[in-house]
């Protein structure tokens, strides 16, 4: 089910995954490289660091294997490569730059590999400004809404997303607040100029729930 709200120089795409998709289309990858990385409670601007279940092993590249820990978030392009069982989730801390999502990404982001990723928010599970691509990995994202009001709630926010490989994806979003819109997937044009994610969905041979 899809719904669309207008407001001045940008247009919104909701999507509710409310049954599972299988659709024939492809989609991109991205890789540019962070210029900064959010991680355990702490910020790296250099690649080459690591710690539980996490490696950051150059600017485009975090490999996570078991990590269960803090909200994650990178300032530019991002692959992140997935083995074994992940989690993600937001802090809640008051000096903490991420604090509505267990994912939050300034760019494109490449979720691979053979792992699982869970990722919880009271906003949402996980945002990225741009494009989204989950390429054989299992995701499961959700928002709770909790003390979230006026605002979009959802599993997945992002520019454009692209679920191929055999992917599975489940996104959702709950929320009681006053005026909160919840969703699944939740597709917004966030007006960034030229090469800007636009409100793109496509689900190859995977699934989307």
């Amino acid at each position: 089910m899809f719904a669309a709200e207008s407001y001045t120089s940008r247009h919104y795409i909701a999507i509710v995954a409310m049954a599972c998709l299988c659709v024939l289309l492809g989609g991109p990858s991205y890789a540019a490289g962070a210029e900064s990385l959010i991680i355990a409670g702490a910020k790296y601007y250099e690649p080459g660091v690591s710690g539980p279940g996490w490696a950051w092993t150059d600017a485009d590249h975090l490999m996570l294997n078991g990590y269960a820990g803090e909200a994650i978030g990178a300032d530019g392009d991002l692959v992140l490569t997935l083995a074994g069982q992940n989690s993600v989730t937001e802090s809640r801390a008051p000096d903490a730059d991420i604090t509505l999502c267990g994912m939050e990404v300034w760019g494109n982001l490449t979720l691979r590999g053979t792992g699982t990723l869970t990722a919880r928010g009271s906003q949402c599970g996980i945002h990225v400004s741009q494009a989204l691509v989950v390429d054989a990995c299992t995701v499961d994202a959700r928002a709770g809404g909790a003390d979230i009001a006026d605002e979009a709630v959802a599993g997945v926010i992002a520019g454009d997303m692209a679920v191929r490989g055999g992917g599975r994806v489940v996104a959702a979003g709950a929320g009681s607040g006053a005026g909160v819109r919840a969703y699944g997937v939740y597709l917004q044009d966030a007006g960034l100029g030229d090469g800007a994610a636009g409100c793109r969905l496509s689900v190859d041979a995977s699934w989307l729930c």
